[in-house]
């Protein structure tokens, strides 16, 4: 198959750096696999996805002038499920609220999904102010004698 924007060849990992990794395809012709194009998901460490002499497939992304080709594995496999955010520390009392109808509709653009959170945000940074400066409050009042 020829090597163009768009194919998807089968390569062999030729080596491992911090960036990525390159992948020997046919012809002898060398590509690299960038970092964030290895995986879906969040990749810390290359070596924890590859090793050298792994049969990878790769989609072509791009060929540049000096004949750099840039490859992707992850766009050769199929998409992750999408999967709602929620923050690591919710707060339980504020989702009682929500609205339950709006998920089964159309997407929530970034924007609204950004006010909400913003929303969210500050709503508990007004409760964490309140108890802190209520806890802060009570001991001073014992070093007044």
């Amino acid at each position: 198959m020829a090597i163009e924007v768009g194919s998807v060849l089968e390569g062999t990992v030729t080596g491992i750096t911090k960036f990525g990794a390159f992948v020997e395809l046919p012809d002898k012709k060398v590509g690299l696999v960038h970092i964030s194009e290895v995986a879906n998901e969040y990749v810390k460490d290359v070596h924890d996805f590859l090793k050298v002499q792994d049969k990878v497939n790769v989609k072509i992304l791009s060929i540049d002038e000096k004949g750099k080709i840039g490859l992707s594995i992850k766009r050769t496999q199929p998409a992750p499920e999408k999967k709602e955010f929620h923050p690591k520390h919710e707060f339980h009392h504020h989702n009682n609220n929500v609205d339950v109808s709006r998920r089964s509709s159309a997407p929530v653009s970034f924007e609204d999904r950004l006010s909400k959170f913003m929303k969210e945000s500050d709503e508990r940074l007004m409760d964490l102010k309140r108890n802190t400066e209520s806890k802060r409050g009570g001991r001073g009042a014992r070093h007044a004698d």
